[in-house]
């Protein structure tokens, strides 16, 4: 399954990104600390200990690294984020990101919006119309997400004015 991922996830034109989930992956922080990922935080300024786990985090993907091996063999079928792939640096991906983060309700009200939960982009995707997908899309070239069918990862594309999706098969099992 590792193999198979990486070969949809990296390509030689752009760089690979996750938006990983605090709330989902445990101990989040410390894995990318110990194993020196390229990673920052969505949420801006210096965070309370107990948001720090819970935030949503940036992580710049390279092949066969520490981190992205872990990430790789142990995210499946677990809903911890989401992949991208976009030619712009940690630092312009951050700022594309960063705008996501918050919506206003029908009241105009702020609203916190998680769509790095595979289980919210998914369908939050199918009901944007063409401004709404620029804006998500804006210079990421493609989104990758796991299907709640964990044989399956759904690619997205955002091109002439219409969301292309693409299922991807994925060999589950135990030996990746």
């Amino acid at each position: 399954m590792k193999q198979q991922l990486e070969k949809y996830l990296f390509r030689n034109d752009a760089h690979t990104y996750a938006v990983l989930d605090g709330a989902s992956v445990p101990d989040l922080p410390v894995r990318l600390y110990e194993m020196n990922a390229t990673n920052v935080c969505l949420y801006r300024g210096e965070l309370p200990a107990d948001l720090v786990y819970v935030a949503p985090y940036l992580v710049h993907l390279f092949p066969e690294t520490k981190f992205t091996n872990w990430l790789l063999s142990e995210c499946w079928g677990k809903h911890w984020g989401i992949f991208a792939q976009s030619p712009l640096s940690l630092t312009g991906m951050r700022k594309q990101f960063r705008m996501l983060l918050t919506v206003n309700d029908e009241n105009g009200k702020p609203m916190l919006f998680r769509y790095y939960d595979p289980r919210v982009l998914l369908p939050f995707l199918m009901t944007c119309n063409r401004d709404e997908l620029e804006i998500i899309f804006g210079d990421v070239r493609y989104y990758f997400a796991e299907l709640p069918d964990a044989a399956q990862l759904s690619r997205f594309h955002f091109a002439k004015d219409k969301l292309n999706e693409v299922k991807l098969k994925i060999e589950v099992d135990n030996k990746s």
